[in-house]
């Protein structure tokens, strides 16, 4: 397709990516991403999802654990490529890296810049009540998540979307956004715009401790929180059985009527009452169990009307 490309990204959502453009003929002469972890009971070290596509395509793959280091600078200027597509990778980009491929490099970010910049743009927007989001390509720079939009696409946020379904939406969208940036660019058809300097919000990374669902909040609230933080962390709360705390993540829910103390059990359903109003799980995740139906969790563990929870 006459671009020469280097491609950086980590999970799925990047993998996606990498797919669509070599299915489009693109040639990607080398593939960036994070080294092998160690991972499950065995501790086996497993290749990131980028890493096993690059591999089943017959991609050259390199792992730096930093792109600081002048030999890794140096052969990635001896690629030679017209363009870097950069697509959740983990590592900082430095200003030498940025500036060696002929176009610069293209970024694609889940959210509509210059709202939610940063790491978790996904989960801060479901968590933040927002009704709409946007998948774009940005041309890189040395801030974050600062550089001019390339192309956009808008997507509605749904009231049953979790982090995991917006998340699939986008990445699906986004690859196609990416190879139509670069049938543009070869077009000389893109128009950069500068990021407005209102509205600037930043996408905190989740920690574990902002998971904790506290009963007190406000129903709405709750419910864009545990829809937000689904799958992972997963909101949680924890449940006194006859065998001890039981903690459960709440992984899909609903805003419902009912009133009562915050965190008593409401019905049979499993619904939940809050600060203000009541939240009626729908599913939810026991630790080391399956996810399920909250009502089938419900008389598995028997909860009943008027228990609490924490």
């Amino acid at each position: 397709m006459g671009l020469r490309i280097a491609f950086f990204g980590t999970p799925e959502f990047a993998a996606t990516t990498l797919a669509a453009l070599v299915s489009n003929g693109y040639e990607v002469a080398c593939v960036y991403t994070r080294a092998p972890k160690p991972a499950g009971r065995g501790r086996v070290l497993q290749k990131t999802a980028v890493h096993q596509m690059a591999e089943t395509f017959g991609i050259e793959v390199r792992t730096p654990k930093t792109l600081r280091d002048a030999s890794v600078q140096a052969e990635f200027s001896a690629l030679n490529v017209d363009l870097a597509v950069v697509v959740a990778y983990g590592l900082i980009l430095p200003a030498e890296i940025l500036s060696t491929p002929k176009n610069g490099c293209f970024n694609l970010h889940g959210s509509a810049l210059p709202r939610w910049r940063g790491a978790a743009p996904i989960q801060r927007a479901i968590m933040a009540g927002d009704q709409q989001t946007a998948v774009q390509v940005m041309q890189m720079d040395e801030g974050l998540d600062t550089g001019d939009i390339l192309l956009s696409e808008t997507l509605l946020i749904g009231k049953t979307d979790t982090a995991s379904s917006l998340h699939d939406r986008m990445m699906n969208v986004g690859a196609d956004l990416m190879v139509r940036a670069l049938f543009a660019l070869q077009r000389d058809a893109l128009t950069p715009v500068a990021q407005s300097q209102t509205g600037i919000t930043y996408a905190d990374k989740i920690h574990k401790s902002e998971a904790r669902i506290n009963w007190s909040r406000p129903a709405k609230e709750l419910d864009l929180h545990i829809r937000g933080l689904s799958p992972f962390p997963g909101a949680w709360f924890e449940l006194q059985t006859p065998k001890g705390k039981l903690r459960i993540k709440a992984l899909l829910s609903e805003v419902a009527k009912g009133q009562g103390r915050s965190g008593e059990v409401l019905d049979t359903a499993l619904t939940i009452a809050t600060g203000n109003g009541a939240v009626r799980l729908l599913k939810v995740q026991p630790a080391g169990g399956k996810v399920q139906d909250a009502s089938t969790l419900a008389r598995g563990f028997h909860i009943n009307q008027g228990d609490q929870v924490s």
